[in-house]
């Protein structure tokens, strides 16, 4: 069965209108800061979304395009400015930067109380990405109809993350870790892949390449979040499954787009939304 994400991101948004209505009422426009060296389609893709989706609930979104040849020193300078900027909330430095860029310095260089991406070791926000699917493994809980917590139901499973990535595979991992739920990790290097996959109740792919994951490598009735994406030849976005090849295998899947991305959105919207609430108290 298909877990489509925009009905999860639609509840999401109706909740987010109603605060940032109370928010304007004391003047308080959530405003989000873009700042994007990128030209990677899916990036792009993300943006648009973040922008469209945020303006709609009444947000203010600025995108700001800097030459790909920016340096750490002068990434650094912008976002210093932003920090000190009391009319943003929130700042994003969209993935994947530019080779020259010292990305761990950029991470620690962003207002822990404005890094609604949640990249800050001290961020007080959890990273939308590893949020949205935890919304989605809820939704399938209830499709489940089982009468288990889902905190428990989830320590259950046994789950597996493909990829160990800055922007998807590690916020997971440790989201899953901090909740107390140790997954197995695959990566290029995994010497074990098809043993692991292939006794998981609940993969997660985080890779972004085609054919990553297999009909042989998962096991009848596994739960596939796909979260990894890219731009095939055909000019459309695809997951690192193909859906044709494992809906008859896995119980629930994501597709690809409509599946992860809107909750993402939305999550990172809530953070925004959170930000512009706490710092006005």
């Amino acid at each position: 069965m298909k877990i489509y994400g925009r009905e999860i991101a639609d509840q999401i948004f109706e909740n987010l209108k109603k605060r940032v209505e109370k928010l304007k009422k004391k003047n308080i426009i959530p405003h989000l800061h873009i700042i994007t060296l990128t030209t990677d389609s899916s990036s792009e893709s993300y943006v648009g979304q973040k922008k469209k989706k945020g303006e709609e609930m009444g947000a203010k979104i600025t995108v700001e395009n800097l030459d790909p040849d920016t340096t750490t020193e002068q990434l650094l300078e912008k976002i210093e400015k932003l920090n000190l900027d009391k009319s943003v909330h929130g700042i994003i430095v969209q993935r994947p930067f530019s080779p020259q860029i010292d990305e761990q310095k950029i991470a620690n260089s962003i207002n822990p109380e404005k890094d609604v991406d949640g990249f800050h070791p001290e961020s007080k926000f959890d990273p939308p990405i590893s949020e949205s699917v935890l919304k989605i493994l809820e939704q399938v809980l209830k499709l489940k109809k089982e009468n288990i917590n889902f905190s428990d139901w989830l320590k259950s499973q046994e789950i597996a993350v493909i990829g160990r990535g800055v922007t998807a595979g590690i916020p997971i991992i440790k989201t899953l870790q901090k909740n107390r739920i140790e997954p197995s990790v695959v990566t290029s290097k995994s010497e074990n892949k098809t043993e692991i996959l292939t006794n998981s109740d609940i993969i997660i792919c985080a890779v972004g390449k085609s054919n990553t994951l297999e009909r042989g490598d998962i096991k009848n009735g596994a739960i596939l979040v796909g979260v990894g994406m890219f731009k095939g030849g055909d000019g459309k976005f695809h997951s690192d499954y193909e859906e044709d090849e494992i809906k008859d295998t896995a119980s629930f899947y994501t597709p690809t787009p409509r599946g992860v991305g809107p909750i993402n959105v939305a999550m990172l919207l809530s953070n925004l939304i959170k930000a512009a609430e706490n710092f006005f108290g």
